[in-house]
Order: C-alpha cells, then structure tokens, then sequence
C-alpha cells in the first residue's frame, strides 16, 4: 500500500508539472491517502486513483475491498504518516509510438531516470527485455547499441566496422555466381550472400 501512496503522489505531482504550474508536495498526497485510509472513506480513495486504475476498479469494488480491509488500511496508514516516513515521487510519461520516460521528484521538478531514447537504466531483467522488445520494434540499430553491455556493443561495432571496411572497393571482390544466387567473401573473414529477384540484386545474409 506504501507503494501506492507513491504512485497516487507522483500522478497528482506529475499532472501538475505538465499543466505549467509548481509542482505540489508529494507529502500533501500521502497524507490524503493516509487520512482516507484511516477513517476508510472509499470514496476519497478512489478519487485519488488515477483514470486507468479507476477503469480496473469501480466504485463500488473499491468500496467493498475498504469495507473488508478497514482494519488492515488502518494500519497501513499510521506507517504512511509516520514521522520517519520517505515518500518518493515517479512518474511515467507514454508516448502514441509507446515508447516510454520514466521521471523521478526531486526538489520541486522531474528528472528523466530512463527514457528509450537515451542510454537505458533498467533496473530489472524485466525492464531490460522490455526496452530490448521495443527497440527491436523500431528497428532500431542506435536503440540496440544502447540496450547492449559495453562488451557486447564493441564486439558488433567492431565486427560491422570490419565488415565496412572490407566492402570499401567491391568492385576489386572476387563475387562468384551460381545462377541468381551470389557468394563473396570479405577481407575481414566475413561473407556475404546475394540472390537476385526480378533482375534486381540484394542481400540475402552477410557474417
């Protein structure tokens, strides 16, 4: 429930950065939430949900489950207001392409802790897989270095660096054709295979 003050607190705090005006004390949430809780209003809960959690829950659901734990919020909220209490603000932008930025309150304004277009910050092997699905989604090439361990980028980077410098003059490759199927080996150790379709040449694989 800890949890939730601080996803509750971040959302209010988040909307208001968004609208231009000063971002509220997270605190002030979590002290709503801790007063709601206590006296078990249902009601000043749920309105303290944000649009989508309020579309998993009704009213009426939310009314029920305060009904059945009044004892357990109660508890949970004396930890929420207590003096040694932390609250910590995030909050989560989504953009229409669904790659998202992850922010983090401090001192009055957001900061970026992760964003899919910068260096990844994943925190998991969950988060990790997921920014790896999304820059595949994309195809993106620059997405994939950044999601990469530094010795994994190097390796790749050194093998396509290799790989271009061997191509530099194709036209000095010894290309052998079978039909409308190609092979030539690069400098470098790679090789690349071509196939030919409709009287136009393109690449079927390389190494």
């Amino acid at each position: 429930m800890r949890r939730a003050v601080i996803v509750l607190a971040a959302v209010s705090a988040a909307q208001a950065a968004c609208t231009g005006h000063a971002v509220p004390d997270p605190k002030s949430a979590a002290d709503d939430y801790a007063a709601a809780a206590s006296r078990g209003d249902a009601d000043a809960i749920y309105d303290m949900m944000t649009t989508s959690a309020q579309k998993s829950r009704s009213r009426d659901d939310v009314r029920r489950l305060v009904k059945e734990q009044r004892g357990e919020l109660a508890e949970q909220a004396k930890e929420v207001s207590a003096r040694d209490a932390r609250v910590e603000a995030t909050a989560r932008l989504r953009y229409e392409d669904g790659e998202e930025a992850q922010l983090e309150l401090r001192d009055g304004r957001f900061w970026i802790t992760s964003s899919g277009a910068l260096p990844g910050g994943s925190r998991t092997p969950e988060q990790a897989l997921d920014q790896l699905r999304r820059v595949l989604a994309r195809r993106s090439y620059a997405g994939l270095m950044r999601v990469l361990t530094p010795s994994t980028r190097a390796a790749i980077e050194q093998d396509l660096r290799s790989l271009v410098n061997g191509l530099e003059r194709p036209e000095t490759l010894h290309v052998q054709v079978t039909g409308d199927t190609a092979t030539v080996t690069v400098p470098g150790g790679h090789t690349v295979k071509l196939k030919r379709d409709g009287g136009v040449w393109r690449v079927e694989d390389f190494d």
